[in-house]
């Protein structure tokens, strides 16, 4: 696919958090529980994600979970950390700012795991250009908490 589908595809990814971030709290208050809504959530995405492996016949090889480094598996635990943290915040913070601060802590440490080469396929180091950007989203997030 082309570098501009995979643009369009990580802006609309990004714009559909909110929502999620919506729903899943509306389910925890619906339930009465913002952590069991987060479970129903992953669930349900599991349920998602094995029938568009099934649909699009996409395998692996269950004897290679062996070599899968251990801490590659604290991936799921990080996903139920911010699912469960962000329905939490999300009705005390709002979207803006809650999002904001998503964004924010986001560039943050990718900018790190650039510069230090961690994760990533292409190094690319801090410099004054992306410390700017990133001191404006942290602009942007102090402007959102203040109106």
């Amino acid at each position: 696919m082309s570098k501009f589908i995979w643009i369009f595809l990580v802006v609309l990814a990004g714009s559909l958090l909110p929502i999620q971030a919506g729903l899943n709290t509306k389910m925890g208050k619906a339930i009465d529980s913002p952590v069991w809504a987060s479970l129903i959530s992953f669930a349900v995405g599991t349920l998602a994600m094995l029938i568009y492996a099934g649909v699009t016949k996409q395998g692996f090889s269950i004897s290679e979970l062996r070599n899968v480094p251990a801490h590659t598996w604290l991936a799921g635990v990080l996903g139920a950390f911010y699912v469960t943290t962000i329905v939490l915040a999300f009705p005390r913070l709002g979207p803006a700012l809650t999002f904001g601060l998503v964004v924010a802590g986001q560039l943050f440490i990718s900018l790190l795991l650039d510069h230090f080469n961690i994760l990533v396929q292409v190094q690319h180091g801090v410099n004054i250009f992306r410390i700017i950007g990133m001191l404006l989203i942290i602009a942007g997030v102090v402007i959102i908490r203040s109106f």
